[in-house]
């Protein structure tokens, strides 16, 4: 048996290249989403039950991003949050980044799983003004999500993104049952456990290499889902071909953020959970098995739009070290080195 080497964030790093870059501020992050819908920043806030309700929504539609708010609700809650969010996105122009955004061109996003109430919920949501869907569960080859995107394509005219996958043949799977985006990493996240409980997962680069193979022959984007840490990471992400970046730690902890602020020896904290996690579970009344993620207490961030605002500034100073003025020629410029250990720890900040 060949073992194949697969490399993520920490392992490679881009090489700087001539560029003509007079102002970064005016560096074009607009960004494909799904087949039919843009968004004017690659962030996407994820939908666990302590980074996406309806507030963070709101305020990353104000940022230039879209937030997918969690589904560990009723049916009917999630309904009356997408047509708040439909008519606020619809009803309400924030500053000159949405000059670009045509009324048609908003995505709506609702979250289903992959059985259960799944269609009950989707066909809800999608009453209720949701123009896109995504299929949130931990390991999207398969027969569930097969199912789920063949049953809600049968019947709707809306856009569906599935995963998370990790491979070439989960992208070609999924892309032939009709998603119109790929949602991928698997076992990657900052408090996923999937690695150490199942041993399966394949580390990020790797796995977006491998997915935006597949996904560019067919037209369909790719979002890189777990382990970024930095706006150097989703650099490195968008550069191998990821369209858009999922958030999930990194805006973890802001005002926005479901949850109470908890103090604590004069330190302000809030909750933060992996959505298979026990505590997710118990929360959520379902069955206390196949937990594979952790729960913590995380400093207390501020508002998200410092968070996005600092991410946004690396990432267009990554675009300007490459020479690129938009995200589709830095992904065409964009050239790595692997690096070492040595080369890692040389790479940060090594006096303090």
């Amino acid at each position: 048996m060949k073992i194949k080497q697969a490399l993520t964030y920490d392992d490679i790093q881009l090489i700087p290249q001539y560029s003509d870059i007079e102002s970064r501020s005016r560096i074009n992050l607009q960004t494909r989403f799904t087949r039919n819908f843009d968004i004017m920043t690659p962030f996407v806030a994820s939908p666990m039950d302590t980074v996406c309700g309806e507030e963070m929504a709101k305020r990353m539609y104000e940022l230039g991003g879209v937030g997918i708010v969690h589904r560990f609700m009723t049916i009917e809650e999630q309904g009356d949050i997408i047509k708040r969010l439909q008519k606020f996105v619809y009803g309400k122009k924030f500053d000159d980044l949405y000059e670009l955004w045509e009324e048609n061109s908003k995505p709506i996003v609702g979250c289903i799983g992959a059985n259960g109430d799944y269609f009950e919920r989707g066909e809800h949501l999608i009453e209720q003004g949701a123009n896109v869907l995504l299929i949130d569960v931990a390991h999207g080859h398969h027969k569930f999500v097969k199912d789920a995107i063949r049953n809600i394509k049968s019947k709707y005219s809306v856009d569906i993104i599935a995963g998370n996958i990790a491979t070439k043949a989960a992208a070609s799977d999924l892309i032939k049952w009709g998603a119109d985006g790929l949602r991928v990493g698997i076992g990657g996240g900052s408090l996923c456990t999937t690695r150490v409980q199942t041993g399966h997962g394949v580390p990020n680069i790797t796995s977006l290499i491998d997915v935006v193979k597949e996904a560019e022959e067919y037209d369909v984007p790719v979002m890189a889902d777990g382990g970024i840490r930095s706006s150097g990471d989703i650099a490195k992400a968008i550069a191998v071909g990821a369209d858009n970046v999922m958030l999930g730690s990194l805006l973890a902890g802001t005002q926005e953020a479901p949850g109470s602020i908890i103090e604590r020896n004069g330190q302000l904290y809030k909750r933060y959970r992996g959505s298979a996690s026990l505590e997710t579970k118990v929360s959520n009344g379902q069955e206390a098995r196949n937990v594979e993620g952790e729960s913590t207490t995380i400093p207390f961030k501020g508002g998200v739009k410092f968070v996005i605002n600092g991410l946004r500034d690396g990432l267009r100073s990554a675009l300007s070290y490459t020479g690129a003025h938009n995200i589709k020629q830095y992904q065409t410029k964009a050239d790595f080195v692997q690096v070492t250990n040595s080369g890692l720890t040389e790479g940060k900040p090594h006096l303090l």
